[in-house]
């Protein structure tokens, strides 16, 4: 799955054409928007396209041109809202910020990109990390807000796999010691809390060992104390 904007031009259909979804992994179309301008970063707003949501990614197409057309998975949209603040845009729009997952564009200069995007349009697209699509009709906010919810909904973000976080086991003097110390459980049967808990056996052993050993020097310590007070009273 391609991470951040990417270009999209996969259309099916006379005219402009409709997206061509991938049906084999279950994407559906959700919801069918016209006359939406998309801008995309600092740039200036593209002449109205089509707005199509799947269940599996946001996608733009061009009216006019069948070779400009632009696509975003969910799981690269980290945030989505309505705007209506002026100040921040001056029309109505669904805001949108996208992972990329690539920072080194960042220091691009930016009349360099300007220049570069009126020779290529389609210059710099995997690092724009906003979109706005602003519909012709703003009471159609509400309702894309709603579709991207539930979209967002379908793809969640991936976990990590927790089975590749390693325990760690050693803890300080400090550790054991602290109040903090209350914080942990452990069972009588130090074989089974300890050993089987991180896989490994020996270590157990070496606790359940540890302790006996410490026993053995209480007992060794209590028998010179007896042995001392014997030879006083003699």
């Amino acid at each position: 799955m391609a991470v951040g904007l990417r270009i999209f031009a996969e259309r099916t259909g006379d005219g402009a054409g409709q997206p061509i979804l991938d049906a084999d992994n279950g994407e559906v179309l959700m919801h069918t928007l016209p006359s939406v301008s998309i801008v995309l970063g600092n740039r200036a707003p593209e002449s109205p396209g089509t707005l199509y949501i799947s269940s599996k990614k946001v996608i733009w197409l061009s009216d006019v041109d069948r070779s400009r057309g632009y696509a975003v998975d969910f799981v690269s949209i980290s945030l989505h809202a309505v705007s209506r603040d002026i100040e921040a845009y001056p029309s109505p729009c669904i805001y949108t910020q996208i992972e990329t997952g690539d920072d080194e564009g960042d220091n691009e200069d930016e009349e360099d990109e300007e220049q570069q995007q009126t020779v290529d349009w389609s210059y710099g697209i995997s690092e724009v990390k906003e979109m706005r699509l602003v519909p012709s009709d703003s009471s159609q906010l509400e309702t894309l807000f709603e579709v991207f919810c539930e979209c967002a909904e379908l793809n969640p973000e991936p976990r990590q796999d927790e089975d590749t976080e390693e325990h760690n086991w050693i803890f300080s003097a400090d550790q054991l010691n602290s109040e903090n110390a209350s914080n942990w459980t452990f069972s009588e049967d130090l074989v089974n809390s300890i050993g089987h808990s991180n896989g490994h056996h020996d270590l157990a052993h070496n606790v359940l060992q540890l302790h006996i050993n410490d026993q053995c020097f209480e007992d060794a310590e209590e028998m010179d104390q007896e042995h001392d007070r014997d030879n006083n009273r003699q």
